[in-house]
Order: structure tokens, then C-alpha cells, then sequence
């Protein structure tokens, strides 16, 4: 760790080096206020100043002077450093409309607490703040003695060091020369304005030429080097925090894949040996039987342990995996379809399924092949003597005699034909058995089974026939006597059937359309399972909605076959089978419908309750943890008291009390190394806890005047800005309501360690890894492919671009890519 307090940079200044610096700083004022070179310098670097946030807006000035005469660019100027919209200009010419623009701007600066005359306590604070920053940056280097804003910064080498300690590559610091300040100076402004996008404020002929080159005007200067360097740092931060969570998720991707080759080979062999086992194509001859029974003994001894042991082995890979992945806080790992390990086991399952009985058949197969004669001998008698039977039969059965009979015939023809039915009942055992026969010359495979199964197909089909041929005839002769009667009670069962069904239907598309409004989980369930409810009852109104239908069609079946004209309408009801069919499709629309708000709200609700759960579990372990701690570092650093050889003794017990405690400290590394074995990022500037606390006492040491331990909000704006914290308004304010939450006016030395710990903390979540790349992408909702590959490490940069989604918002530009959707998915909250 640099020594930030070492021999080159001195406290400011005692009590009388420091009355005398005054005095000396106001004879050098009042000379800078005659000296016209002053105001030109004054009046260049303010303009660069300003070009450098006006050309956010895409323009800039050239004349203070005249420029901002108008007040338009004044106001401008005010909305970018703001970030905030001030009121409609007016676009008149005249000088009326100039003065309110400008009034404009200048009430917009009064409603900040800016004041526009002389230096308060808050400019003070920050530029000793920003001093500090300047000391600790440039202590390691030779010839540089930061006191001021002015003398110090003359010959060049304070701006070329500031750069150095940021970008060491832009600066060869070792070829600088003291007595070269020009040269310096013009080194440093090119620089930065090439690289680090720092505008040219001043030239070097202006510094050197003059006696006290002007304090505001290098402040100027210097801040713009602080921002920049601020903004790196914690891009720098953000990168290493991305590295680090890509890390885990690349190496357990490979694991992954092992994973899915190994799964897949064994399931392929799986796939390949079932079709095997299963096959029970039997042989004629009893040598080729024998050969098929020692093929499967030699499978059981020597091709099958092998894929036993890589079963095996598949599964603890899996079962390692999983532990990796919970324990690195990631989702869980879902293989491939097809290839989970309840979907090898299943398989594997079927293979031993194939296998159990292989031995048994190739053993039954050979009694089998003796059976088979004596089976086909009986099929072929047995099929005979039916045939003859049947001879003749369907020409009787499809004779017309009935159309041309009287009232008293068709009666001798029923009788005459119920005599035939007896008869043919009498055949239907005779018929089963030769089916039965042939089914089972099938089943043991007989080689001439095809013709044996021709010939029972077309004794069946025969049968069948004849069967379809006598029930028509009956129907024949009893249609005339039932016709009217029939479709009378059809019409009457119609309207019985119809009225209750139409109003079910009715009622249905009534709730159907019903609109819902759910506050949780709980309440959209119950919603689902009353449509679920809903849905079950579809398929009985659809049967009884088809046999409604069923009773109309038979009505018209009936008399179109008897050639009956109907007189009209079903006298028993106004309900047409058009107008239930009509309002049946209209309920099958609305289901879907339903069906799909339903799903959406729900899986809005299941995200809502998912990311409840996720925040309370983390806060619930972290929290209370990291408090504690905090707690006894914090008093332990209020409470030095006494000279520094007290403080010393205090502190080394305080040291040796954590030494002795170390062995729990190292039980709960070795637990937290099991987590991120595989997640370790190097980072060059890492300090050890009591290195960052004695830097974190020592700010707050120099700014606690009154060395009381509490010090008020400017003194506190000034300590951030020597730790590196780029301050706004709105982010100052953002920090005072974490660190002063009940807006007392003062900060304690607790609450600003609780801050800097909370700020420098990683935690492994999807929302700092978002809040991470937003650094990086410039606080854009989206990054680029260029952007990636300036900030991360060329494989990781890669890998986040080809699995990165396109990113589709209103703000989106050509080759913009959804980092937001890719965090997430990183933790299992997307279907990324």
C-alpha cells in the first residue's frame, strides 16, 4: 500500500506557516486583479470548462461574453451538469426576453444554495477535499509536492504524475525534467485530451509565463482529472465483478458438457443394444436358436459391466455438479431433453427390461416350433367346414322381397328371419375359435402366417358382413310401423335436452368474459382452479351438445330415408341446432382466452413472489453478520484515546484478540472456498482490512476538526471527495440519506464506515452484476459489442457477446445488446 503520508506531502500548514500563506495570497490577488493576463486566462479556461459539458448537447461558445448574453446556452449549460430540465426559454430577440432567460438560469442556481459572491465553508471543504485527493495520488513520486492550486502545479509534473498513477502506459514519467515545465506541461494537456477526453483549459505558456498561475483555473483543471479518474475506477471495479461471475459460469458450462457427452454416448449404446434384446424374430432351424442363445451370454459377460460402471460414474458427476452450482448461488443444471439421469435410468431400466426375459424365449422358442403343425392342421379344418356354411348367405340377405310385401308378409319374413338369426348366433363360437387359433399361430410366429392370416381376415369380414347384412334387413322390415312415432319422441327428447344446455351456455360466456383484478399469488391460483373446474365440464356439455346435435340428425336420417316431409320446425322449442352450435364456438374461443390471462397474470405474480423470497433469504443471513462486525470495528476506532503509544498497545491487543479467533475465521473460509473454488479474479490494488480502515480513520481524522468523532455535511462532502467518490447533488444527497437518516446535520465516524464497507462490498446478485455492466455501458440501458471488448478480458468479452440478446427498447441503436436479460439469466431469473 502507497504511503500517502510519506516526506513529500506534510499536513497543510501550522498556525503560523498559515497566517503568513494568507497574507501572502492576498498581495498575490490583488495583483492577479490588475494583471490583463489574468482575466484572458480566466476567460479561456472558463470557456473550455464550459465546452466541455455544452458538447454533451452537441454544441459549444467562443465569446463568454457574448454568448451567453441571450441566457439560452446559460440554461443549457445548467441542464447538463444538473441533469435537471429548467423552465421553457423564451426564443425572443429583444432584450426583455434575454434578461428573463438569464434571470432564468440565475434562480435556477439560487434554488440549488449555490451562492454566486465570495467562498462559504462548502467551496472550502471541497477544494481541501480535492487537495488531499491530489496529496495522496501523486506521494509516491519524486519532485512533486502538491500544497496548493497554484505554485505547486507550475512545473508540470503534478498533472503528468496524476496521470501516471491512472494510466501508467500514457506517461513515461522518467523522461520528465523538472526544469522543462513547459514541456511538461504540454505532455500532460495532450494527454488528456487525447486519451482521457479532458478538454485543453490553459496552455503551458500561460502557467509558466506567469508569477502565481490562478487558483481557480488550475482547480478547474484538476477536477476534470479527478471525474475522469473516478469514472475508471469504478468501471475498473464493475469489470472485475463481471470477470468473476463469468468465471463460474464458464467452467460450469464444461462441466456441463462432459456431462451431456457422456450421457449421450451411454444412451446412444443403450439405444443401439434394446432393439437387440427386443428382437424375437424366431429361426427355423433349432442350430441358428442355439447360436442366438450364446450371442446373449456373451453380452451379459462381456459387454455390459463396462456401461454399469459408466452409469455410475454419470451419476456422481451429476450429483457433483449440482452441489457446485448450489453452492456458487447459481440455478440449477437441467441437461438436454432426453438425457436428465431419471430419463438414463429409465432407459437403463428399459434395457434390463429387454433383457429379463431374452433367455426364457430363446428357450420357450424351441418348444414352440413343435407346436406350430398341429395348431395350423386344426385352422385349416375348422376354416372349412365354416365356408361351406356360409355359402349363399349374403344373397339371401340382400334381397328386396320386403318392398313389394304386405303387412302380412313382412310378419312371415320377420319370423322367417329371426328363425335365421338363431342360426347365425349358433355359428359365432365356430368363428371365434378359428380367430382364436389364428391369433395364436401369430403369436408363435408360424412361418406361413400371412396366408393363415388372409384367410381368417376374410372369414371374419365375411362374418362381420353377414352380421351388418341381417341387422339391416330387420331394420328394414320394422321402419315403416316406427317412423312417425320415432321422430316424434326425437323431437320431444330435442327440446327436453336443448333449453337446460343453451342456458349453460349462455351462463358460461357471461363468466367467460369476466374480467379479473388479483393482488397475489393465492387469489390468481384460485381463479386457475376454478377455470380448471370450468374446463373439466367441457367434455360432458360437448358429449351432450353432440347427442342434442345426434337427436336432430336422426330425425333428418329418418325422414329422408322414408321419404317424410317434415311440416316445419320442432313444434317443442324455438332452440335450432344453428344457434347452439353458434354459441358452443363462441365458448371455445373464450376458453383459450381465459386460459392465457390466467397463465399471464400468474407468471407475473410467481416472478413478483420469486424475487421477494430470493431478497428476504440473502438479507436474512448477510445482514446481521456483517452488522456485528462493522459495529466492533467502528467503536474500536472511536474509542483511541491517549497518546500514540497508547493507541499503539491498544490497537496491538485489538490485533492479537482477531489472531486468536483466527481459527474460526479460517473454518469459515474454507467453507466459503468450497463456493468459489472456481471464481477467483486477481485484483492488483486489493488492501487488507486494517490497511482500509487506517485510511478510512485518517480522512476522517483530518476533516473532524473539533476531533470529536461527528463532523457536519460540508466537512463530510469534502471527506468523500478525498476517498475518490465523484459527488452531484442528487448523490450527495443520496449518501446523507444513508449516513444521517435522521437529517441531524452530522455524521458519525460508524455510520461513514458502514457506508464505505456497504460501497466496496461485492455481493454475487444479479442486480449488482446489472448495476456493474450499466457502469460500463456509460449508464446506458444497453452495451455495445465495442464496449465489451474495451472493458473485459478478450474471452470473456466474447462470451458475453455471443449470448447476449439483442436489445429491442425505445432507446435502442444498431448493434445494441440486452445486458440486463443476460444477468439474469446468469442466477436462473430468465429464460435466457
Amino acid at each position: 500500500m502507497v504511503d500517502y503520508h510519506g516526506a513529500n506531502n506534510q499536513s497543510l500548514y501550522s498556525a503560523g506557516e498559515q497566517q503568513t500563506y494568507m497574507e501572502q495570497e492576498n498581495d498575490w490577488d490583488r495583483d492577479l486583479l490588475l494583471d490583463p493576463a489574468w482575466e484572458k486566462q480566466q476567460r479561456k479556461t472558463f470557456t473550455a470548462w464550459c465546452n466541455s459539458h455544452l458538447r454533451k448537447a452537441g454544441t459549444q461558445i467562443e465569446n463568454i461574453e457574448e454568448d451567453f448574453r441571450d441566457g439560452l446556452k446559460l440554461m443549457l449549460l445548467l441542464e447538463v451538469i444538473s441533469g435537471e430540465r429548467l423552465p421553457k426559454p423564451e426564443r425572443g430577440k429583444m432584450r426583455v426576453h434575454k434578461i428573463n432567460n438569464v434571470n432564468k438560469a440565475l434562480d435556477f442556481i439560487a434554488s440549488k444554495g449555490v451562492k454566486l459572491v465570495s467562498i462559504g465553508a462548502e467551496e472550502t471543504s471541497a477544494k481541501e477535499g480535492l487537495l488531499l485527493w491530489c496529496q495522496r495520488k501523486t506521494a509516491p513520486y519524486k519532485n512533486v509536492n502538491v500544497q496548493n492550486f497554484h505554485i505547486s502545479w507550475k512545473d508540470g509534473l503534478a498533472f503528468n504524475a496524476l496521470i501516471h498513477r491512472h494510466r501508467p502506459e500514457l506517461i513515461d514519467y522518467d523522461k520528465l525534467r523538472k526544469d522543462d515545465p513547459v514541456t511538461n506541461l504540454n505532455n500532460a494537456f495532450e494527454v488528456a485530451e487525447r486519451y482521457l477526453d479532458i478538454p485543453k483549459m490553459l496552455d503551458a505558456e500561460d502557467i509558466v509565463g506567469t508569477l502565481r498561475p490562478d487558483e481557480k483555473a488550475i482547480m478547474t483543471y484538476v477536477s476534470c482529472f479527478y471525474h475522469a479518474f473516478s469514472g475508471a475506477q469504478k468501471a475498473e471495479t464493475a469489470a472485475n465483478r463481471i470477470c468473476k461471475v463469468l468465471a463460474v459460469n464458464q467452467e460450469n458450462e464444461h462441466l456441463m458438457e462432459d456431462y451431456e457427452k457422456l450421457a449421450s454416448d451411454l444412451l446412444e449404446w443403450i439405444r443401439r443394444t434394446i432393439p437387440w434384446l427386443e428382437n424375437r424374430a424366431p429361426e427355423k432351424t433349432m442350430t441358428e436358436m442355439q447360436q442366438k442363445l450364446e450371442d446373449f451370454r456373451d453380452y451379459r459377460r462381456v459387454h455390459k459391466p463396462p456401461k454399469v460402471q459408466e452409469k455410475c460414474q454419470l451419476e456422481i458427476n451429476f450429483n457433483t455438479l449440482q452441489t457446485k452450482l448450489r453452492l456458487s448461488n447459481r440455478p440449477a443444471f437441467m441437461p438436454s431433453e432426453g438425457r436428465m439421469v431419471s430419463d438414463i435410468n429409465g432407459a437403463w431400466h428399459k434395457l434390463e427390461g429387454a433383457e429379463k426375459g431374452y433367455e426364457e424365449w430363446l428357450l420357450n422358442e424351441i418348444r414352440r416350433l413343435e407346436r406350430l403343425d398341429h395348431l395350423a392342421e386344426k385352422f385349416r379344418q375348422k376354416a372349412a367346414i365354416h365356408e361351406s356354411w356360409t355359402d349363399g348367405k349374403e344373397t339371401m340377405l340382400t334381397q328386396k322381397d320386403y318392398e313389394t310385401a304386405t303387412l302380412s308378409e313382412i310378419k312371415a319374413l320377420l319370423k322367417k328371419h329371426e328363425a335365421f338369426e338363431s342360426d347365425l348366433a349358433a355359428h359365432q363360437d365356430r368363428v371365434e375359435q378359428i380367430a382364436a387359433i389364428a391369433q395364436e399361430l401369430n403369436e408363435l410366429d408360424y412361418y406361413d402366417s400371412p396366408s393363415v392370416n388372409a384367410r381368417c381376415q376374410k372369414i371374419c369380414e365375411q362374418w362381420d358382413a353377414l352380421g351388418s347384412l341381417t341387422q339391416n334387413r330387420r331394420e328394414s322390415l320394422e321402419r315403416t310401423e316406427k317412423q312417425l312415432e320415432s321422430i316424434d319422441e326425437l323431437y320431444l327428447e330435442y327440446a327436453k335436452r336443448a333449453a337446460p344446455f343453451n342456458n349453460w351456455m349462455e351462463g358460461a360466456m357471461e363468466d367467460l368474459q369476466d374480467m379479473f383484478i388479483v393482488h397475489n399469488i393465492e387469489e390468481i391460483q384460485g381463479l386457475i382452479t376454478a377455470h380448471d373446474q370450468f374446463k373439466s365440464t367441457l367434455p360432458e356439455a360437448n358429449k351432450e351438445r353432440e347427442a342434442i346435435q345426434a337427436i336432430q340428425a336422426e330425425v333428418q336420417k329418418i325422414a329422408q330415408y322414408n321419404g317424410i316431409k317434415l311440416a316445419g320446425n320442432n313444434p317443442y322449442t324455438t332452440i335450432t341446432p344453428q344457434s347452439i352450435d353458434k354459441k358452443w364456438e363462441k365458448v371455445q374461443q373464450l376458453v383459450p382466452q381465459r386460459d392465457q390471462a390466467l397463465q399471464e397474470e400468474l407468471a407475473r405474480q410467481q416472478s413478483n413472489d420469486h424475487l421477494r423470497r430470493q431478497f428476504a433469504n440473502q438479507a436474512n443471513m448477510i445482514g446481521p453478520w456483517i452488522q456485528n462486525k462493522m459495529e466492533e470495528i467502528g467503536r474500536i476506532s472511536i474509542e483511541m484515546n491517549g497518546t500514540l503509544e497508547d493507541q499503539l498497545t491498544h490497537l496491538r491487543q485489538y490485533e492479537q484478540s482477531i489472531i486468536e479467533y483466527k481459527p474460526n475465521i479460517d473454518q469459515l473460509e474454507g467453507d466459503h472456498q468450497l463456493i468459489q473454488e472456481v471464481c477467483i479474479c486477481q485484483y492488483t490494488h486489493t488492501e487488507t482490512i486494517q490497511e482500509q480502515l487506517h485510511e478510512y480513520r485518517t480522512s476522517f481524522n483530518h476533516f473532524d476538526k473539533k476531533r470529536t468523532g461527528i463532523m457536519d455535511s460540508d466537512d463530510f462532502r469534502a471527506l468523500l471527495i478525498s476517498t475518490g467518490n465523484s459527488l452531484g447533488d442528487a448523490e450527495f444527497a443520496r449518501i446523507m440519506g444513508i449516513v444521517d437518516p435522521n437529517n441531524s446535520g452530522a455524521v458519525t465516524f460508524q455510520a461513514f464506515i458502514d457506508f464505505m464497507s456497504r460501497e466496496t462490498t461485492d455481493t454475487d446478485t444479479a442486480d449488482q452484476v446489472i448495476a456493474s455492466f450499466k457502469i460500463l455501458a456509460g449508464d446506458k440501458n444497453y452495451i455495445t459489442a465495442e464496449e465489451l471488448r474495451r472493458e473485459l478480458p478478450p474471452d470473456q468479452a466474447e462470451y458475453c457477446i455471443a449470448r447476449m440478446a439483442p436489445y429491442t427498447g425505445p432507446d435502442a441503436v444498431p448493434g445494441a445488446l440486452d445486458y440486463m436479460s443476460f444477468s439474469t439469466a446468469l442466477y436462473g431469473e430468465s429464460d435466457l
